[in-house]
Order: structure tokens, then C-alpha cells, then sequence
């Protein structure tokens, strides 16, 4: 068995909608990509930070990050799957991608690294909020064109446990996704087509930990794929709407979506267990605040309420817990 299977990557955490870049380490040696682009953006970025929010847990088969400061993401593109190699060097931005999807994806890196977005239209009225901006220059929000990549794994996340729902998108998309077109790290994969996603049997989502309810409502998102792939054109109103058409899709897993794919500064988000409390906490000292004491905290942002989200769950400033984690319901143990 030596040298049958290659040594795992060290972890790296999320926090906050942060990918932990590590710094420092030896350069990757790849072979040479079929596809390449540089970019200068036009003001401090942080990849971490931008790309951060893509990521669905440290195990998850689409995205890593390497300890040269690279951050790897296998997409499925409307010209097929690609892979896409993202460094940061003084000042410059190196895209790097391969597959069918390459040219697809290296045309829109600037709007994925956050060039439609316009940090400067934040004005903090809060001191935490302006020592976590100050603190953090290169927060940008990304925007991937890409609705169903956002939406499937944002469905697997209603109402269960962030670790329940990393493990089904982790389980699901290495079984039935396909590998990572190029010289990208060990198991990474793209994930399922729709009619794939359409295919898989009810014992498989069971096995991973799939209730029908969450189940059924990724089967009939996908049977309309293409009509809610036309959204990441709309604005991010018009887009939730077509997306909340399908049973299943309410309000929190729309705006979790069309941040990712639209890079919706004013897209905050309600109906979440934890974040009410979080930015209640952080804004006003109340940390049993509900969804509209949320939204009174965050009208002074109005425009860019998501981004003040962000910056509240940068800062660090989160209640202390009164209560054990929620333990996963572990169904597939059924």
C-alpha cells in the first residue's frame, strides 16, 4: 500500500467567510496551463477573504488552498468543467485555468476577485465596523456567475449543522462529480452536472446524511437548472424571486446564493440561527436580537448591508455560548 495514496493537505479554517491563505512554503510545481491571465486590481485584495465564502468546509473537493498562496476552484461552467489556479503577488493577480471551462472562467476572474464591487461606498457608522474595515482593506465581495454551484450546497445547509452539511456536499460531490480537469491537487473534483444531480438514487442521499425534504427540493432546482442559471444575469431581487419559483427555496437559501453568484452587497441574510444574535451583539449589545432587530441595526448600512455583515462576523465580536453545539442528527446512521 506505500505510496498508493498521496498525503493529506493540512487543514486550513474558515472564519467569518475567511479561507485561511497559508503564507510562505514551496511554490507548487505545475505543468503548463492550457489557459492564462493576469490582473491588477485597482486596490488592496486579500484571496482569502474574497474567496473565502466559495469554500463548503475544509474538506471540500472544489476548492483548496496550498502553502505557496495559491487558491485552487473547480467549477462547472457553462462551457464545461475547469479549474482555476489564483495567485496574488505584488500587487498582480495571476489566474491560471484548464478544461473545457477555462477561457470562461479566466474571462470573468476580475468579477470573481471583486472588481464590480465598490468597497468606498461603505461608510461605518459603528467603531467596530471601522476598525474591522480599516483592519481588513482587502475584503471584496465575490461574484462567480454561477447560480446552481451556490445554490445545491446551500440547500444541503437548511436547517442542519454546518458539519452535517460539509460532510453530504463532500460525500456527494466526490462520488458523483468528476475530477478536476489539469494538474489540480489530490481529489479535487467538479461538481455533478444537473442531470447527474437529477440521477442519484434515494439510498445515496440518505447515505450522506440527506433528509427528502432537503433532497427533493435540490431534485427540482436541478429539473430547471438553465432557468435559474439565467438569474446570475438579472439584478440580485429578480434573481431571488426566480429562485424562491421552486419548493424549497425560501428566503435564507436565496440570498446565501445570489451573494456568492451576484456578489450582492445588500443581500443580507434572515431567517439564520446564529447571525441575528451575532450582529445584535456586535451593534447594540443584544444578543437575543431576532431578524428585524437585525435589520434596525443594519439600516444605517442600507445598500451595503452585506458587507457590514461580513465586517461584524470579521471583527470577531461574537457572543460567548450558553448552550452545548447542536449535535448532528446523523440520519444516515437510520
Amino acid at each position: 500500500m506505500a505510496g498508493r495514496f498521496a498525503p493529506r493537505p493540512a487543514r486550513a479554517s474558515v472564519r467569518g467567510g475567511e479561507a485561511v491563505v497559508p503564507a510562505g512554503g514551496v511554490p507548487r510545481q505545475a505543468a503548463a496551463p492550457a489557459e492564462v491571465r493576469t490582473w491588477v486590481p485597482d486596490g488592496p485584495l486579500e484571496l482569502g477573504l474574497v474567496l473565502g465564502p466559495l469554500r463548503r468546509g475544509p474538506g471540500d473537493p472544489t476548492f483548496r488552498t496550498m502553502p505557496d498562496g495559491s487558491v485552487w476552484r473547480a467549477s462547472r461552467t457553462p462551457a464545461g468543467p475547469g479549474t482555476l489556479r489564483v495567485t496574488a503577488r505584488g500587487g498582480e493577480v495571476r489566474g491560471e485555468a484548464w478544461g473545457p471551462g477555462a477561457q470562461w472562467l479566466l474571462e470573468r476572474l476580475p468579477r470573481m476577485l471583486g472588481a464590480d464591487d465598490d468597497p468606498s461606498a461603505f461608510v461605518p457608522r459603528h467603531r467596530l465596523l471601522a476598525f474591522t474595515a480599516h483592519r481588513r482593506p482587502g475584503l471584496r465581495l465575490t461574484r462567480t456567475g454561477l447560480v446552481l454551484e451556490s445554490l445545491i450546497p446551500s440547500i444541503l445547509e437548511q436547517k442542519v449543522t454546518t458539519l452535517e452539511a460539509y460532510q453530504a456536499w463532500r460525500l456527494l460531490v466526490r462520488k458523483y462529480g468528476e475530477p478536476a480537469p489539469g494538474p489540480a491537487p489530490g481529489r479535487m473534483c467538479v461538481m455533478p452536472a444537473a442531470r447527474t444531480w437529477a440521477l442519484i438514487p434515494s439510498w445515496e442521499w440518505h447515505k450522506a446524511g440527506v433528509d427528502n425534504k432537503r433532497a427533493s427540493t435540490i431534485l427540482r432546482a436541478v429539473r430547471v437548472a438553465a432557468r435559474l442559471e439565467e438569474a446570475a444575469g438579472m439584478e440580485p431581487a429578480a434573481a431571488r424571486e426566480r429562485l424562491e419559483v421552486v419548493s424549497g427555496i425560501g428566503p435564507w437559501t436565496s440570498t446565501e446564493t445570489v451573494q456568492r453568484s451576484h456578489g450582492a452587497p445588500d443581500e443580507v441574510t434572515v431567517g439564520d440561527l446564529h447571525l441575528p444574535g451575532i450582529v445584535g451583539f456586535a451593534l447594540g449589545g443584544d444578543r437575543d436580537a431576532d431578524d428585524s432587530a437585525m435589520l434596525r441595526l443594519l439600516e444605517p448600512y442600507a445598500g451595503q448591508r452585506h458587507r457590514a455583515a461580513r465586517l461584524v462576523l470579521l471583527s470577531g465580536r461574537v457572543p460567548g455560548r450558553r448552550a452545548p453545539r447542536m449535535a448532528p442528527r446523523g440520519i444516515e446512521r437510520l
